[in-house]
């Protein structure tokens, strides 16, 4: 007979202060990267009028000096460009950087594309660039790069968890085969109910396999009476 664990996610209620001020969201900063000074100022101007914090770079070894200062949330790529080009500071960011970035093309076609995420864009731009239709190819790479920064990170505690005990190795697995999910479900279900009740992950790890081998026990032992 299988049996259906529910984890319970309990709500508190906090007071509230109608009186106490949001603390201002910082501005998500974007980096230019085009040796044409006039297309990177346009760029600028359009993204900052939506509420983005920008900086220009005309090569892309100035590209680089300013992401070794301060990395951006996202780096606008032209392709060609004199001296190191941008499929080339590309794998640059790939292999020394987090950054995510969009090249600017001056084709649109499926090659293109290709060609992008081959590089690891997360989208790519077409020149000559119009307004109306840069801001919703931009937001849309601005999100699957937002996607690719939690899938890293909730990788990365996964990890971090399963390499600190034992415990929380078998509990992934255990709630993997029960419930039919992959590996950073699992833990992400077990990590916020650790969360919800504050206590640590791996003793409610400990308290679930504790759970199963009871439930395991009495399984034979119901088996062993039905049998007689």
């Amino acid at each position: 007979m299988g049996r259906t664990i529910r984890f319970i996610i309990g709500h508190h209620n906090l007071p509230i202060c109608s009186a106490m001020t949001p603390p201002a969201t910082a501005k998500r900063l974007i980096l230019i990267v085009d040796d044409d000074q006039l297309l990177a100022e346009f760029l600028s101007v359009i993204l900052q009028n939506a509420g983005y914090e920008t900086m220009q770079a005309h090569s892309a070894d100035h590209a680089l000096r300013l992401v070794a200062e301060r990395e951006p949330d996202m780096a606008l790529l032209d392709i060609h460009m004199p001296g190191m080009s941008g499929l080339e500071l590309a794998k640059q960011l790939n292999r020394e950087t987090s950054v995510p970035f969009m090249f600017l093309s001056g084709r649109g076609d499926a090659d293109a594309g290709k060609q992008a995420a081959a590089y690891g864009a997360v989208g790519f731009v077409v020149k000559p660039v119009d307004e109306k239709h840069l801001m919703p190819a931009f937001e849309a790479g601005l999100a699957r790069a937002d996607e690719i920064r939690q899938l890293r990170r909730t990788e990365l505690n996964l990890n971090a968890a399963l390499a600190a005990g034992r415990e929380t190795s078998l509990a992934v697995g255990l709630l993997m085969c029960k419930f039919q999910t992959d590996r950073n479900t699992a833990f992400e279900v077990l990590r916020d109910h650790a969360r919800s009740s504050r206590r640590k992950v791996n003793e409610v790890a400990d308290q679930l396999l504790t759970a199963e081998e009871t439930l395991n026990s009495l399984h034979a032992a119901f088996y062993a009476r039905f049998k007689k």
